[in-house]
């Protein structure tokens, strides 16, 4: 004969645990008069034939008709009071599920006005909190018949929704400010987060309870990044790459975040882009232009060793041969070296 519980309780802390199913399979044999126990910060949803029949706050509870007046007509008086029928209680942790961790796994392309490009990519982290607000939307839009339902089953939904909001508030912000801006607008981002994705949380019976921005800055790869999608072209990528090299060669020598970083950000970045932009649009006029013999030409401050070669009157191999002897100074970058004005003046110069 199946065991009849007299007593249904739940004696856990319930740290990272939100739901736990008693049983965790099958159904309890339960009767009128049975009792359930909820603990402080618990709350627990009594279901019998799969349908969720009442919600019990912390307490005794003893399960009769006077308490769970539905069970009236479900159970009926002809087996009698005593007699035991099937049902399960999902006890449900109340409490606030602090310090729970987000961060943005790729990159949030955003306006840059005024800066640069006019775009940037963003990275963050921080921290946020939540806990369950309504028990039985919860059990039965989320749980379902699972045995237990743990913080790190549904972190990563908790996380898409969030990271969407956060992008829709920086989408927003930025149409007005720049990225400048938005580094010291972290608690007024936050409060903005946690307001649009209230609605999200609250559907699936849960609160948010706090969203914090711990970090906002541009991506250190920015200038790579942007390339990859398409949306910096590979003559102002190469400048920049090249830029990076030199200044780190001539002035941070053990190394050290590159020029690059935070691309459309900074406005050393952004003179680069602008010049690189402005060239752009004058090389149409200038290639209708033949250059004369009378014409000088100029020596760009950094070459590629096919550029390099057109001035010294030589192929791009003599030249390439020369920089892995040794005799020409240059710096690689990928597997392409980039040579500067002043180290093949010193060459010609001996």
């Amino acid at each position: 004969m199946a065991r009849v519980f007299d007593v249904v309780e739940y004696p856990s802390e319930m740290v990272d645990e939100i739901v736990h199913r008693f049983p965790e399979t099958g159904v309890a044999d339960l009767r009128l008069g049975s009792q359930v126990i909820v603990r402080e910060s618990q709350a627990a949803v009594f279901f019998r034939d799969g349908r969720a029949l009442d919600v019990l706050g912390p307490g005794r509870h003893t399960i009769s008709t006077a308490n769970v007046p539905i069970l009236t007509d479900l159970l009926g008086k002809l087996f009698g009071d005593r007699t035991p029928f099937t049902a399960e209680i999902y006890f449900v942790s109340m409490r606030e599920f602090a310090d729970r961790k987000w961060g943005t796994p790729q990159p949030i392309i955003v306006r840059n006005t005024g800066v640069g490009l006019g775009i940037a990519l963003l990275q963050g982290f921080g921290t946020y909190s939540f806990q369950v607000s309504d028990p039985q939307q919860f059990v039965t839009q989320i749980v379902g018949q699972l045995g237990g339902f743990k913080t790190s089953d549904i972190e990563n939904r908790l996380r898409t929704m969030l990271l969407s909001r956060l992008q829709d508030v920086l989408g927003e912000t930025t149409a007005e400010k720049n990225v400048l801006d938005l580094i010291g607008l972290t608690d007024e981002l936050g409060a903005a987060v946690r307001a649009k994705s209230q609605d999200d949380f609250l559907a699936i019976g849960l609160l948010l309870k706090s969203f914090y921005i711990g970090n906002l800055k541009p991506s250190d790869k920015s200038a790579k990044e942007l390339r990859e999608m398409g949306m910096l072209d590979m003559q102002t990528y190469t400048q920049l790459q090249a830029a990076d090299a030199m200044r780190d060669a001539a002035q941070n020598p053990s190394g050290g975040a590159g020029l690059t970083a935070g691309i459309g950000a900074g406005m050393g970045v952004g003179n680069v882009l602008a010049g690189s932009l402005a060239g752009m649009t004058q090389q149409p006029q200038q290639s209708q232009t033949q250059p004369t013999a009378s014409t000088p030409a100029v020596m760009p401050d950094v070459m590629t060793p096919a550029e390099a070669a057109q001035f010294l009157k030589v192929s791009e191999e003599d030249v390439i041969a020369a920089i892995n002897a040794g005799e020409i100074k240059a710096r690689k970058i990928g597997s392409a070296f980039r040579l500067s004005r002043e180290a093949l003046q010193d060459y010609l110069n001996g």
